[in-house]
């Protein structure tokens, strides 16, 4: 067999470009393919930070049964707008009560419809749970009040024709005794003149019944004022006040006198007749601290009084009158007292509650009168015999006192 060689072919020429590449692709497993990239890839559609994935708006914590129930029972106050921190608009819709009552419907409307949010425009919580009661009980509530309402209006229009009604129907007879009355006007007018003479005359038999029964009890002191004024004289009233000692004189000739007195001091509080030579004849007065009464001045005297002195801690007032200027002759009083009687002689039933002294003395025009009745210290109860007027009734106490002649 013989070697047929092959005629050489074309020769490539040995030049640069045509020299294989030093830098060969070499697979390297350090850097991980795209495939690999988009397998791990932490922005992966499952990922919570997926931006292309759909975003579900987030439930308020505000609860729609609270707010529709604020809304349906005080919503005309703004409370369910306050409930949902709109303090503005619940403010708005307090002061104007709802919008008066417009606002009020818009604002339950709205919320039965789930449009109400909260003030981050939030949907409320709760609201597809309860919508359907929520409706129902408000639809209930709403016609309920419609036919109340009605019922009060319908009511009312009853009552004001039911009232005409009756006030025509009361006119036929009215007007029927009305013409019937005409013909007894003549006896009645005549029935009432006899009423009103008998009720004239019983009136005018129990006024005088009372007065002699008052005249009886407490006699007046008419005729014993008129004896006083002649007994004991009569003056201008003298009225005095100041503060500490002093002396008060008297008219000339006067030598008997009522004197009323107040004192307001802490410490003691007298006055004291004085005769012509500045002796003191008689005690009216002598107490300690603050004092009101009325005393008679010479009527137990040893001498003449000419002045009056008083000595006194504190401020005072001093008034010195005719005696036939006192009161009529009393029941029952208080404190020092001068007093007119004009009644027979009796017996003198007394009662006192006080501590200190108590006095009573009668002065008249007889020669051997009573004089003095009592003479106790601290509370009394008894009874003494009593001259006729017209007298004079002197009461010293310190207490209520009450004197009943019978």
């Amino acid at each position: 067999m013989s070697n047929t060689s092959l005629p050489a072919g074309p020769q490539v020429p040995d030049t640069p470009e045509n020299q294989p590449s030093p830098y060969a692709p070499v697979s390297n497993p350090q850097y991980a393919s795209s495939d690999q990239y988009a397998a791990n890839n932490q922005f992966a559609a499952n990922s919570p930070y997926n931006y292309n994935s759909p975003v579900q708006a987030q439930t308020s914590d505000k609860s729609f049964i609270v707010t529709w129930l604020l809304s349906l029972i005080i919503g005309f106050l703004g409370a369910d707008r306050f409930y949902l921190g709109k303090i503005g608009t619940g403010l708005a819709k307090l002061f104007t009560f709802g919008g008066l009552g417009i606002w009020y419907l818009v604002d339950l409307v709205m919320t039965l419809a789930g449009a109400t949010k909260d003030k981050y425009r939030r949907p409320l919580e709760g609201y597809d749970k309860h919508k359907k009661i929520a409706w129902i009980v408000s639809a209930i509530v709403l016609v309920f009040g419609m036919i109340t309402g009605q019922q009060n209006m319908s009511g009312g229009v009853t009552s004001n024709f039911g009232s005409a009604g009756s006030s025509s129907s009361t006119t036929a007879p009215a007007t029927a005794a009305s013409s019937s009355s005409e013909n007894a006007v003549p006896a009645a007018a005549e029935v009432t003149e006899a009423t009103a003479a008998a009720e004239t005359t019983a009136a005018a038999e129990t006024t005088a019944a009372a007065e002699t029964k008052q005249a009886a009890e407490e006699p007046q002191a008419s005729g014993a004022s008129a004896w006083a004024a002649g007994k004991f004289g009569e003056f201008e009233t003298i009225s005095k006040k100041g503060t500490g000692d002093s002396i008060v004189k008297l008219p000339a000739g006067v030598t008997n006198a009522m004197v009323t007195s107040t004192h307001n001091g802490a410490g003691n509080f007298a006055i004291i007749g004085l005769d012509e030579s500045n002796e003191s004849v008689d005690l009216l007065v002598n107490e300690i601290g603050s004092y009101k009464g009325t005393t008679a001045l010479g009527v137990n005297a040893f001498q003449e009084v000419k002045n009056v002195q008083i000595k006194a801690s504190g401020a005072w007032t001093i008034t010195i009158e005719p005696l036939a200027n006192a009161k009529p002759f009393a029941s029952k009083g208080s404190g020092d007292q001068v007093m007119l009687y004009d009644g027979d002689a009796s017996m003198l039933t007394l009662t006192n509650k006080g501590k200190s002294n108590f006095v009573v003395y009668e002065e008249n025009d007889e020669l051997f009168n009573m004089g003095l009745l009592v003479n106790e210290i601290g509370n009394y109860k008894g009874t003494v015999p009593m001259s006729g007027g017209p007298s004079v009734i002197i009461v010293k106490s310190d207490g209520s006192w009450t004197l009943a002649a019978e």
